[in-house]
């Protein structure tokens, strides 16, 4: 590292010091949802295979839930796999859908998650799923399903539209079976069919990429949120642009008095 790039490095760490007092002093969310875009151009970019992307992709979120954990935000709902990405090459779901695996089985038996009381969740359609993942799921889940500090949801096979579909379904079969008055259906009826109908909504969807859609995610669920686009890729995401992100959001409350 030469002289200038020192001072470079000198002066980022101390803004991002700056930056991260004055966070806390602010109105911290309780939910935040992340639309992680960006690992095959990340990848692309670099002459690497989108595999390599995806790699770099899994290190981030968990730099980025260490992040969460120091801010006090209890509750991280990410979007790894929707049920468009199904359409992709056979050679890099079959890395994903790998890399999930692993993912999941290290995490359950990481001594953080077990420190910090972290519970793992994982929403969409699991049907969809191949054995060996499903069966990671299932061990994740029931490895943290007593852990009460801090929450994290990773949304794999999932679709917004589909999961409101599937909470329909789930009304209409019940009102069908007299469990349920029609004219007892309101938003709550609905909020608890959700795959995260036992959770606050989130209060700031962030997405990577410098895309500025939310494409399906959490469509019902994020019907008040605060929203923030990053124009980073999402390997390249620092501590920086996650506080500046919160920092958006603190903002955006005081200005409308919430």
């Amino acid at each position: 590292m030469d002289i200038s790039q020192g001072l470079v490095e000198t002066a980022y760490k101390a803004y991002e010091k700056k930056l991260l007092n004055i966070v806390k002093k602010g109105k911290i969310p309780k939910h935040v949802g992340i639309i992680m875009d960006g690992n095959r151009r990340f990848a692309r970019e670099l002459w690497m295979e989108p595999v390599k992307g995806h790699e770099r992709g899994k290190d981030k979120l968990e730099e980025v839930l260490e992040w969460c954990q120091e801010l006090g935000i209890k509750i991280l709902t990410v979007y790894a796999f929707s049920t468009e990405n199904f359409r992709r090459s056979r050679e890099e779901i079959e890395h994903l859908l790998k890399l999930f695996v692993e993912s999941l089985r290290r995490a359950a038996e990481d001594e953080r998650v077990a420190k910090h009381r972290i519970r793992i969740r994982v929403i969409g359609q699991i049907d969809l799923l191949p054995d060996e993942l499903k069966e990671a799921i299932r061990y994740a889940e029931e490895k943290t399903k007593n852990h009460d500090n801090f929450f994290l949801n990773i949304a794999i096979a999932y679709g917004g539209r589909e999961e409101i579909i599937r909470a329909i379904r789930e009304i209409a079969r019940e009102v069908k079976e007299g469990k349920l008055e029609l004219e007892n259906i309101d938003e709550e009826t609905v909020r608890s069919h959700l795959y995260t109908g036992d959770l606050p909504d989130p209060d700031l969807i962030l997405r990577t990429s410098g895309e500025e859609r939310i494409s399906n995610f959490l469509l019902w669920q994020s019907a008040y949120s605060e929203f923030y686009f990053a124009d980073v890729y999402w390997p390249t995401f620092r501590k920086i642009d996650f506080l500046r992100a919160i920092r958006a959001y603190q903002l955006r409350q005081r200005r409308f008095g919430r």
